[in-house]
């Protein structure tokens, strides 16, 4: 091998390792993935425990104590629990909701949650408009598609009843 071939060799190389640690390494922001998955800093893990637990005032006082209303998952989680309380505040969760999509337009979550919200008021249209954006992106399928389809499926032979508890 000559050294120009050598040295082309080595370029290309270095070109592929380059590239294959761009395309491996974890470029997706937890925003991108649903709410069950890795949160963006561990601040956010206690309320997702208090989540589990389905203890909702408590997770919401845990979220306000990070107060981290410029992430995503922060602002799905918040609303997620307004829903889900005893007394759910649906306009609160909506508002949370709205500003995790502003964050991540394309927040699985935020985009399932707020579409089983629009279900539970009735406003089939708005559900629908979310489970389109959903599936713009789970472009091959996720479990926050599956779970929206089958809201609205329901909702539809229920002659639109609300079909999504809080």
């Amino acid at each position: 091998m000559t050294p120009a071939q050598t040295q082309r060799c080595t370029l290309l190389l270095s070109t592929i390792i380059t590239l294959m640690a761009l395309t491996t390494s974890p470029t997706a922001s937890a925003a991108d993935t649903p709410q069950t998955e890795v949160a963006t800093s561990d601040a956010l893990a206690p309320a997702r425990a208090l989540i589990a637990q389905g203890k909702w005032p408590e997770a919401v006082a845990a979220l306000q104590k990070v107060n981290d209303s410029g992430n995503a998952d922060w602002n799905n989680l918040m609303g997620y629990s307004l829903r889900k309380g005893k007394t759910p505040d649906l306009a609160g969760a909506e508002r949370f909701y709205n500003a995790a999509l502003r964050i991540n337009p394309k927040h699985r979550g935020a985009l399932e949650y707020s579409g089983e919200l629009y279900l539970m008021l009735g406003d089939l249209p708005k559900a629908e408009a979310r489970l389109a954006e959903l599936e713009k992106a789970c472009r091959f399928g996720c479990e926050e598609l599956t779970d929206l389809k089958d809201a609205v499926a329901q909702f539809k032979a229920k002659g639109s009843a609300a079909v999504v508890k809080p």
